[in-house]
This record gives structure tokens, sequence and C-alpha cells, in this order.
């Protein structure tokens, strides 16, 4: 048990000026490198880790964590106004928050997609500084075979729920999935898929395969459709109505069941190594979108999309510190980032690190819950400032949008190898579009490909192929049941749509 005078020590060293001001520092780096597409908050943190070398561990870190939290709010600014996400986090937010800024009410839904997402962090944070032990052991309790149920149980949900027709789905799951084996076997190191380009061997670049299917084709089309036209990106009226401005009291208290759900399958998830932000994003849009009253109204502008997507992957950063400080094992890229931090200053994140550095812990979790209030306030202007942006002419913007693209990837994805696999992906991305499939689901897939296929050769390790053998994982029988039920369920609304459907006619 650590000492009450510890825990208050921590916490009051959060509020240390120096600390403060880093913290603020941070958080306005991080939404904007977010609202950037092609930059986001990984490079940012992996660019800043070495000047924290100089600094206090505690205001080194929180400035970090800063940036990360900070990067998410903004990953939803160029989501909701050109419908290109800053992160991969914000895809989910872009469908509804794109639809409702082409409706006059860009402010409308970069406001839900700000509360939201400081709603689900705070409540992320509240879990990781309360019951993180807890939740650290029960997530050491999931092995292998345990994680690839819960990825075949996510890989179902979304196929179901957000690949539109289950078949194309299915296809871009598979296709993504194939696109996450190019590279080095993570087995036995055997190329695959590399056309004898050695680039290839740590796989297809991050950013370029997710600017060229996600951005890239939107930047394209937009540009296409603006030719000869001196347009703005985003049509906000002159006379445009108070509350397509705000989100009211009652709006925001109408989305609490869907910012919970976000937030309570964020922080299970992001307490997982290896699930992800992104994952967690389009699981509770879908879910919201399932529970839903008027399921179609979802992809149309509906705030409770942007609440669910938004509460969901910013619960995420909070829950992902929870197997880094008492395990010493990463739950995501920044996460995995944060640990070469630690280890500038000497400290070695796992079991032991409550009992040696305390007070350094508590104060981390002190920055945490003020980085919270920071990009509370810090968005409220930043949000004035962007929908102002966006009122300049259509070809400007996007022009300024594919340049970033091009620089981000150079930059983050091995210089003008990155750009030629860009184009390749955006070429692919167009494609996929045009034929109906979503891409969406392609890049998840992609996302979670590597870890799929080292949990399939793990498990099969364990179980010797036998399938007999899963009977000694119960939680894993409990997902294979979940999975089945759900499917059930989901084939029998199917049905019964087409049924009515049919009757209506």
């Amino acid at each position: 048990m650590v000492p009450f005078d510890v825990i208050m020590a921590g916490l009051s060293g959060s509020f240390a000026p120096m600390v403060l001001l880093y913290i603020f520092a941070g958080v306005v780096i991080g939404q904007f490198v977010g609202a950037v597409p092609g930059i986001g908050p990984i490079m940012a943190i992996a660019i800043a880790i070495p000047f924290t070398f100089v600094m206090d561990p505690l205001v080194g870190i929180a400035f970090l964590v800063g940036i990360g939290k900070g990067g998410l709010v903004g990953g939803a600014v160029p989501a909701v106004l050109i419908n290109t996400p800053g992160t991969p986090d914000a895809a989910a937010t872009a469908l509804d928050g794109f639809p409702l800024a082409r409706q006059g009410k860009p402010l409308k839904a970069m406001r839900m997609a700000l509360y939201s997402s400081v709603t689900g962090d705070t409540v992320s944070d509240i879990v990781l500084i309360t019951i993180s032990a807890p939740l650290a052991v029960v997530a050491l309790q999931l092995g292998p075979v345990e994680i690839l149920f819960l990825l075949l149980f996510a890989f179902t949900v979304i196929v179901c729920l957000v690949g539109g027709s289950v078949t194309k789905g299915a296809i871009a799951l598979l296709l993504g999935l194939l696109f996450a084996t190019i590279g080095l076997d993570s087995e036995y190191a055997t190329p695959r898929l590399v056309f004898g380009f050695t680039q290839l061997y740590d796989g297809v670049p991050l950013e370029a395969i997710a600017l060229g299917i996600l951005v890239m084709p939107e930047v394209l089309r937009r540009l296409a459709d603006g030719i000869g036209i001196a347009r703005p990106a985003v049509v906000i009226p002159d006379d445009q109505p108070k509350a397509d401005k705000q989100i009211s009291w009652a709006e925001y208290w109408e989305c609490r069941f869907a910012m919970m759900r976000g937030a309570s399958i964020g922080t299970l998830l992001g307490a997982l190594p290896g699930i992800g932000s992104t994952a967690a994003a389009f699981i509770s849009y879908a879910s919201t979108k399932e529970s839903s009253d008027d399921p179609k109204s979802f992809g149309r502008g509906n705030i409770a999309g942007i609440a669910a997507a938004e509460s969901a992957n910013s619960a995420v950063v909070g829950a992902n510190l929870i197997p880094l400080l008492t395990l010493g094992i990463p739950g995501s890229v920044g996460a995995a980032l944060l640990i070469g931090a630690f280890k500038i200053h000497g400290i070695q994140p796992g079991p032991l690190l409550f009992k040696q550095q305390a007070e350094l812990i508590y104060g981390l979790f002190g920055a945490m819950i003020i980085a919270n209030f920071f990009n509370f306030w810090v968005g409220q202007v930043g949000m004035r400032v962007w929908a102002t942006v966006v009122k300049a002419p259509e070809a400007f913007i996007f022009s300024i949008a594919l340049l970033l693209c091009i620089v981000g990837v150079y930059l983050g994805a091995g210089g003008m190898f990155g750009i030629y696999v860009m184009l390749i992906c955006t070429v692919i991305g167009l494609a996929l579009t045009a034929a109906g499939y979503s891409v969406i689901v392609f890049i998840i897939a992609f996302f979670l490909g590597s870890r799929f296929e080292t949990t399939i050769s793990q498990a099969y390790s364990l179980t010797e192929g036998h399938p007999a053998e899963l009977l000694n994982y119960p939680v894993a029988v409990a997902l294979l049941a979940v999975n089945l039920c759900f499917l059930f369920l989901f084939a029998r609304k199917r049905f019964r749509e087409g049924k009515n459907a049919r009757e209506r006619a």
C-alpha cells in the first residue's frame, strides 16, 4: 500500500508551474499535429522523446502524455471538417461527423467530439488511478488463445456492423489481413510478398497505407469535384441558429449511454496489449448503432455516433498505461514510446514501479487529469480557429492537405519509397470504394493483422493443433460462445428485416 503522504506529494507535484507549462504545451502541440493529416501524435512523441532527457522525469513524461491526449482530440478536427481523419482513431468519428459538417454544423460536431473525448479520457484515467492493478492482473490472465478469440469476435462485429454488405465486408477484411502479411514472417523471418524490395521487410509503412487508403482518395475526389469552382470546404450559414453551433446539456445527457459504453469498451480493450484505439472506436460505434432505436440515422450526422467513437478511442489512452506501469508491457505504440522516455531517466516500468517510484507515478496521474482540463479549454478555442480556416476555398484546403500527406509520409515512412507506397494504396482505396468495399474494415484488419497472425501461431503451439485442447481455456470458449450468439442474433435480425421488406413490397 502506497503511503498517503507519498500520494499527496506526487499529486501536488503535478501542479508545479513547470509541469503545468509543459502539459499545456504538449496538449497544444498534440492538437495541432493531430489535426494535420499525415503527422499524428505518435510521430510527435517520437521526435520529442530525446528532448525530455534534460527535463525532470515528471515534466518530460507529462509533456509526452499531453501530446498523446491532445493528438486524439485534434485528430477529430479534419475527420469532421473534410472527412480526412488526422489519426486512424478518428476514422469512426468521420462516419457521422463529416455528414453533420456538410449540413452546416461543423462546430456542433466538433464540440460533441471534444466533450465525449474528454469524458471518455477522464473515465479511463479514473480507472487507471483506482483499479489499475486488478485490471492488469485480469489482462495478464488472457494468453494468446484468449486474445485470438477476442480478435475473432472484434472482426465479426466489425464485418457485420461496419462493412455494410457482410460478404464485401469479409472480403475487405481478408484483403487487409493479406496486406498485413507483407514483410518478414514473425516466426521464421521469411520474406513474404516483398517483390525484391528490402524496404518492405518491416511491412507496409503504416503512415503510407493509412493515408493512401483513408485520406488521399477523399482529397483527390474533393479536388476533382471542385475544379473551376471557388467554394469553401464546408459551408457555414451566416444566419446559423445557436443550436446548430453548440451542444446543449440535454443533447450531451442524451448521449450519456453512448459515452459510457465507449469509455467502458475503450478502457477494457486499452488494458489488453495490442488491441488498440482504432478497434475500440469502431466496436463502440457499431454497438451504439446496433442498440439505437434509429440505426439508419447513423452515418447521416447522428451525434451519438460521434460520442461513441470519440469516448472509446480516448479512453484507450489511460487504459494503455495499465499494463505499462504495472507489468512493463506496452499496450500500444504510444505506450511503447513512453517506455523509452522512462528508460531515458533510468526508470524501469513493471511491478516494482509503484514501490520504487510511487511519487512520480501519482504525479503522472495528476498530470493526466490536468491534461484533460487543458484539452477541454484548448479545444474550445481551437475548434473556432479550425472552423474559420475551413471557410477558405476548397481547392486551397485540400491542396494543403495533399501536400501535408506527402510530407508526412516522406518523413515517417522512409522517404520517396513511402510516397510510392501511398500512391499505390490510393489507387487501391479508390478501387475498393468504387466497388463498394469498406476501406474502414480493410484498415482495421491491417492494423490488427500482425497481432492476429502472432496469436494464431502461439495458440496453435499451445493447443498443439487439437481443438479439444480449447476446453482447457474457459475464457476462450466463452468468447467463442459469445461470437456464435452474436452471429445468430445478427442473422436472425437480417432475416426479419428482409422478410419485412418483402412483405412491404
